[in-house]
């Protein structure tokens, strides 16, 4: 009797560990996603409603420091300066990636090689990146100002320049990323059923119509999908204005991330960079929703 009842107490021992078992398994990943994400998001909101002198909250700002953002001439104009680089480097990269990924979904010789050198500049770090390009566009000893000069022309100003500083970081951005455009709709693309194009060319249609009637509709989801990560991402683009031109000349490339950096960081208005990053993350997600429902409704259609 005593021994039946010892299997008992241990069948529901060993019942209650199967059950706890997944748990204590999730808990080390919901640890870190707690401390890596969730605490930094609370902390980020608690932040927004304050007022920070040296570091420090001296009084609740509810609010204000929200409200104040739409009220802020440098704030409108950076978010404006983003609006604008976004639009243009994704719509490039969109572009140029369906170009490259059509020209490289034929099979020749060389296309593997050809295939991993175009999606080098993505590998390489931003910072490094705009290392780089800052010495193509410096204008004394510059690669684009030596070979101005060897050609009898003089000094090419690029980053002293509003206009040209804000078109060369769309042409750095443009370099960097349009191979992830490139990978997403080349995987796209080579996976489309091969039937509808064989029929299509048994019925003798030519090149464009097959992109016009089969291809570029069979790809919108993929092609939606890519400009979406790439929106939110260029959305937060910091390291290579950093390095580059650190918001100048003047505004003409002062990105919202750099304007939330010398507001947190070099004008110590802690709270009011919180804020603008909160409205800004608001604003990505909204994005975000938004393309989620265009995609539904483009596969419903």
């Amino acid at each position: 009797m005593h021994g039946a009842a010892q299997a008992r107490k241990y069948r529901l021992q060993g019942a209650g560990l199967d059950l706890a078992l997944p748990y204590l398994m999730l808990a080390p990943g919901l640890m870190i996603v707690l401390g890596v994400l969730v605490y930094p998001l609370w902390d980020g909101l608690r932040a927004s409603t304050k007022i920070y002198r040296y570091g420090s909250p001296v009084a609740d700002a509810g609010f204000q420091n929200y409200l104040r953002l739409w009220s802020d001439a440098q704030f409108l104009n950076s978010l404006w300066v983003t609006v604008k680089f976004v639009a243009l480097s994704v719509s490039l990269e969109a572009v140029l990636g369906f170009a490259l990924a059509l020209f490289c979904l034929r099979e020749f010789r060389g296309i593997r090689l050809l295939r991993t050198v175009l999606i080098v500049p993505m590998v390489i770090t931003p910072v490094v990146v705009a290392i780089l390009f800052r010495l193509i566009y410096a204008s004394d000893a510059g690669m684009l100002t030596v070979l101005s000069e060897a050609m009898g022309g003089g000094e090419v100003q690029i980053l002293g320049n509003p206009l040209n500083a804000f078109i060369g970081l769309v042409v750095l951005d443009v370099w960097e990323w349009t191979p992830l455009m490139f990978l997403i709709l080349l995987a796209g693309l080579q996976s489309l059923p091969h039937e509808p194009f064989e029929a299509a060319r048994v019925d003798g249609a030519g090149a464009w119509r097959v992109f016009a009637d089969l291809t570029f509709p069979m790809m919108r989801p993929v092609l939606a999908v890519a400009i979406v990560l790439r929106t939110i991402d260029a959305f937060g683009t910091f390291d290579q204005v950093f390095v580059l031109t650190r918001g100048g000349p003047g505004e003409a490339t002062r990105l919202i991330s750099i304007y939330g950096y010398d507001t947190a960081f070099k004008f110590q208005q802690t709270g009011y960079a919180a804020a603008l990053f909160v409205t800004i993350g608001l604003v990505v997600l909204a994005l975000a929703f938004s393309a989620i429902r265009l995609l539904r409704r483009i596969d419903a259609s």
